[in-house]
């Protein structure tokens, strides 16, 4: 297995890292996340991406959407908090501009998508049907407003979960449902996700958050009262419990585990309470390389601590 060129030969490259989600096999645990990689290859100058297990686009509407205004990014203790919005090109456009640099540097890519509706949903993933067979699943993003519901979430509410995983089967390929943790108890919007045909599911998106400069009593976000979404170091215990517990009710049901994994520990805390492979974010706004040398990290737990196949170590909790 190839490293990228900024890091340095982990101890333990005997070690099987293999990991299964559903009907997919990767050749490690360890993804990019959603949202904080671009659409495409734009790592690819910091990590040589065919190392990774899978790189997550960033998430797709069927047709272009232009985000929330700006400001769109503030930092705050331990991670950051964003507006961003969604902004992407669509689908159409990823499909034809983004898409094939992206496979030119040999990743496997997981697609994200993300709708308003139950058809925006079905429409987005019907775009995806012939898409390259590189393009391994779609990660389909809950954690957004369903206008058909006041704007409450769709991964608030199993009923609405199921409904939008279920129009997603057009894709044609596994779906894993990204859900939220701005719920009381995630395991029922869990178990509807895998009622509406999701393969895996991925834990967690963002926690709902707010910030206010106090010097002018205005909103540090575009998007004014409806706040953004924290991420980074700051909500790592909040994915590893909603890790655990989904684990312990749906030991059969994969999951990946994403939320302030900054190096090969907190990615090893994550798999041991029950994720079969996680996703690295916020860390990459820092360096680049974050995924990388996680990825390393996760090598020289693994050796450290004995054991020989990340299978192994996947919902070992005691």
């Amino acid at each position: 297995m190839r490293l990228n060129r900024w890091s340095k030969p982990a101890r333990g490259q005997g070690l099987d890292l293999t990991t299964t989600i559903g009907s997919l096999v990767f050749p490690n645990p360890v993804f990019t996340a959603s949202g904080t990689g671009g659409h495409g290859a734009e790592l690819a100058a910091y990590v040589d991406l065919s190392t990774l297990g899978a790189v997550v686009v960033k998430s797709l509407k069927a047709e272009p959407w232009a985000g929330n205004a700006a400001p769109r990014v503030h930092e705050v203790t331990a991670g950051m908090i964003n507006s961003v919005g969604l902004q992407g090109p669509g689908v159409e456009a990823w499909l034809a501009d983004e898409l094939p640099p992206l496979l030119a540097t040999g990743a496997r890519v997981v697609v994200s998508i993300w709708g308003t509706s139950v058809d925006e949903y079905q429409k987005a993933a019907d775009m995806l049907a012939d898409a390259p067979a590189e393009v391994v699943a779609v990660e389909v993003n809950l954690s957004c407003p369903n206008t058909h519901a006041s704007r409450a979430m769709f991964a608030h509410d199993p009923v609405a979960t199921e409904e939008a995983m279920a129009a997603t089967a057009g894709c044609r390929r596994p779906r894993w449902a990204k859900l939220s943790p701005n719920v009381s108890d995630l395991r029922p919007i869990a178990e509807a996700a895998r009622r509406g045909g999701a393969e895996a599911v991925t834990l967690v998106n963002t926690v709902l958050g707010m910030a206010v400069d106090p010097a002018t009593r205005r909103y540090r976000l575009g998007s004014g009262a409806n706040g953004g979404g924290v991420s980074g170091a700051a909500i790592h215990p909040v994915a590893v419990r909603a890790v655990h517990d989904v684990h312990a009710a749906f030991p059969d049901l994969p999951i990946v585990g994403v939320g302030g994994v900054t190096d090969g520990d907190t990615a090893a805390e994550l798999l041991v309470v029950g994720a079969s492979a996680i996703e690295v974010g916020t860390a990459t706004f820092a360096d680049p390389r974050a995924p990388a040398l996680v990825l390393d990290g996760l090598r020289r737990w693994m050796a450290e601590q004995g054991e020989r196949r990340v299978s192994d170590v996947i919902g070992s909790v005691r």
